[in-house]
């Protein structure tokens, strides 16, 4: 089969897991648990997208439950988190400006799986 093939489907079998929220940071505790909450995404592989927006590519369906299964586990008591998938052909036609400026979508990073 063709190269460009697979590359299309696989386009739709890969998601983007994306992880919005907006926690209290009142209180000197509310600040060390916002904050842990964030290191907790970023051990886990994600990154930032914008201050409270954070994102990871992931493989398959299968890998992506995994780490909306590790968010919903390292949810904080109070604030509001939203948790969503989108294919990587839907992430790919996201529009990112800087000011007025038109940036490209950066490709997703290479990542090492295990099983």
């Amino acid at each position: 089969m063709d190269e460009k093939y697979f590359s299309r489907l696989n386009q739709y079998r890969s998601l983007w897991v994306l992880v919005f929220f907006d926690l209290p940071t009142e209180t000197r505790k509310d600040r060390k648990i916002a904050t842990s909450f964030r290191k907790k995404l970023l051990d886990d592989g994600f990154a930032m997208f914008q201050f409270s927006i954070y994102m990871r590519f992931c493989a398959s369906r299968e890998n992506a439950d995994v780490h909306i299964k590790r968010t919903k586990k390292n949810l904080p008591p109070k604030g509001k988190v939203g948790i969503m998938a989108i294919t990587d052909k839907q992430f790919g036609m996201m529009e990112i400006f800087y000011g007025t400026k038109p940036q490209e979508t950066e490709p997703p990073t290479q990542q090492l799986e295990l099983f």
